[in-house]
């Protein structure tokens, strides 16, 4: 009797202990969401003049940030706020903005519609190579292992949508990662793999990428 009474009661533990850490699981704090409304009239005055109505730059060199994950603009906005990534333009306007700033933009941005972008198609064939397949003789990683076969990116593992993205852009990124000059990258991910790349291939495929998706 007493037996059957301690393993009820033991089970009944476990069952509980079960339940209270499913809740408690549940219950985790997630990061703030942003409001898309506030961000857009913040994003009117503050990111339109660079990155373009909508979050669609019409200058090759500044990022469009359509369609983006918020996860991932809130990131670069907090890190330029923080110094963390350097640019003379985006450190100065990021040191004005509070977090709840940088999550409403990202929350606008992130529901707009990309124009995306067109390839030079000779460019795009080794372009693609890289993409897909990488460079197994240099170590170069393909592409789509972390942005995905359409580049679209994870937003939760903050690798950022990069199908549509400007040419120019990509390219000046990635040697700025080559560099060193840029090294907000999770584990210097982004520094491993550019360090690896020739300029042929940067260029290469930077142009698939403005091309991809459509």
């Amino acid at each position: 009797m007493t037996n059957n009474w301690l393993k009820a009661i033991s089970a009944a533990v476990l069952v509980a202990g079960g339940v209270s850490g499913a809740v408690a699981s549940t219950a985790e704090p997630t990061q703030p969401v942003g409001d898309p409304t506030a961000g857009e009239a913040k994003a009117g005055v503050i990111c339109v003049a660079c990155h373009g109505p909508m979050g669609n730059s019409i200058n090759p060199e500044w990022p469009k940030l359509a369609g983006q994950h918020p996860e991932y603009i809130y990131k670069q906005i907090m890190d330029f706020k923080g110094g963390r990534r350097e640019n003379v333009l985006m450190t100065a306007q990021a040191a004005a903005l509070s977090e709840q700033d940088a999550r409403d933009m990202a929350a606008y941005y992130a529901k707009q519609t990309q124009s995306g972008g067109v390839a030079d198609p000779a460019a795009a064939v080794l372009g693609e190579r890289i993409y897909r397949g990488g460079n197994p003789e240099s170590g170069v990683p393909a592409c789509s292992g972390c942005h995905g076969p359409a580049g679209l990116g994870e937003g939760l593992s903050k690798f950022p949508r990069i199908s549509g993205q400007q040419a120019a852009y990509v390219k000046l990124t990635l040697g700025y990662f080559r560099a060193g000059t840029r090294a907000n990258d999770p584990n210097g991910m982004m520094r491993g793999v550019a360090a690896r790349m020739t300029e042929p291939e940067i260029a290469a495929v930077s142009q698939y990428i403005q091309g991809l998706g459509q």
